[in-house]
């Protein structure tokens, strides 16, 4: 089946999911299985992705959102491409056993060119595991978490997303827009007890501390705790002025609602990870305006292929004027975005050929302009992460500043509960 208008730079582009077949742009879909591509091996004009994302179990709440952001980027993928793309995406539950059980069952039954992530960094560093055991390039982001990039030896995995450090220094900035004499300088941070969590508390208290800022309360809690009652009362007695935190989506919705129930909020709410869901507001409402976050990409961000993102989302999924694209789309095609610009750099669809482009390419996505280090991680200061604040129902930049109209001047105090 070909394309007349487009036969000479590709063929009909093909989606392949865990349920089937998704065609952009008028172009039929057809329920197909996809065969052995030929891609890992470099002989091939077929690149073969395969991938995971959380369609169910705890960050189900963004499994959508990435599978639409892979989606348009394949989509830009064989636009630009003269190799036909292929995208088979299963769903890992939230399990990161899953991850390997499902992206073993992928690159069993075809020829694997690339691996691409899920959501958080428990789901991403165990796709990424699989990957360097395969010894194919493996792109992740929504993977904040600095430490495995060090420890692990990685020689195939990179991640196109802020860093610890990135958001640490994101939320220096984001508070130094708040004039210096209504700024507050007490602190709070409720750390998940996990890796990332603790990597993160420290990013933020030696960030901050630095600034002049006073870590007053720094508590641990269980990922999946449901009462939040304990650190909301240590909290207020410790006079906490901005909470700091990265629960997950549901955790962190929990635990807005308590605080209101106990009559208590900040001034300041970052929920990292927790508020990066559209079902932040769908559960919460007014009650979750102001919050903060650092999902990568934000509207508001410009250049780089952001037009050409809004334009693919709102043709594919109706985009009336005012509404926004959900945090996760922008971050998944950006992951696509540096994928083209790597095979078209290798000028090959063999793994070691990607690799090498990874390794030595500059890239421009929708997130910024970046390169990476030889370990994966974005090049130190390369990158700014993005704090975007819930707003009149949607999420918008916040810092850094720019001149849109999906942006916003940072709102700051939050107001109590019942001046919302």
């Amino acid at each position: 089946m070909t394309d007349g208008s487009r036969q000479s730079r590709r063929n009909y582009l093909k989606v392949t999911t865990a349920t089937g077949a998704v065609a952009f742009g008028g172009l039929a879909g057809c329920l197909e299985s996809i065969g052995n591509g030929g891609g890992g091996q470099g002989g091939s004009n077929s690149i073969v992705i395969a991938g995971t994302i959380p369609e169910s179990g705890q960050f189900s709440s963004l499994g959508q959102d990435l599978k639409r952001g892979y989606n348009l980027g394949v989509k830009r993928m064989n636009e630009q491409l003269d190799q036909e793309v292929k995208l088979i995406l299963k769903d890992d539950k939230s399990d990161p056993k899953e991850v390997r059980k499902q992206l073993q069952q992928i690159t069993s039954n075809n020829d694997v060119t690339m691996i691409w992530g899920s959501f958080s960094s428990l789901l991403v560093t165990a796709g990424s595991a699989y990957a360097e055991n395969q010894n194919l390039p493996f792109l992740g982001a929504f993977f904040a978490y600095e430490q495995p990039h060090r420890n692990e030896g990685y020689e195939w995995t990179f991640s196109p997303f802020p860093k610890s450090r990135d958001v640490a220094r994101s939320t220096k900035g984001v508070l130094g827009l708040i004039p210096e004499n209504e700024r507050p300088t007490k602190v709070g941070i409720w750390e998940p007890n996990s890796g990332w969590g603790n990597e993160q508390s420290n990013a933020w208290e030696e960030t901050l501390t630095k600034e002049g800022y006073e870590v007053v309360l720094r508590k641990k809690f269980e990922i999946g705790a449901k009462d939040f009652s304990t650190l909301i009362s240590q909290s207020k007695s410790n006079g906490v002025e901005i909470l700091l935190s990265v629960p997950t989506p549901p955790g962190g919705i929990t635990a807005v609602k308590q605080m209101r129930d106990n009559g208590w909020s900040p001034k300041v709410l970052k929920f990292v990870r927790g508020a990066d869901p559209s079902a932040w507001w769908s559960s919460l409402g007014q009650d979750g305006a102001y919050a903060l976050m650092c999902p990568g990409w934000v509207p508001g961000l410009t250049g780089n292929g952001n037009k050409e993102l809004w334009n693919s989302y709102s043709e594919a999924h109706n985009l009336g004027k005012n509404d926004l694209i959900p945090v996760a789309v922008g971050g998944s095609y950006n992951v696509a975005q540096v994928a083209t610009q790597a095979v078209q750099a290798a000028s090959s669809t063999a793994p070691k050929d990607i690799r090498n482009a990874l390794r030595q390419e500059t890239f421009k996505t929708v997130i910024g302009q970046f390169s990476f280090e030889k370990n994966g991680l974005p090049t130190e200061g390369e990158l700014t992460a993005p704090t975007g604040q819930w707003w009149q129902g949607g999420q918008h930049l916040a810092y850094p500043q720019a001149d849109s109209n999906r942006a916003v001047d940072f709102k700051y105090p939050i107001p109590s509960w019942n001046q919302r």
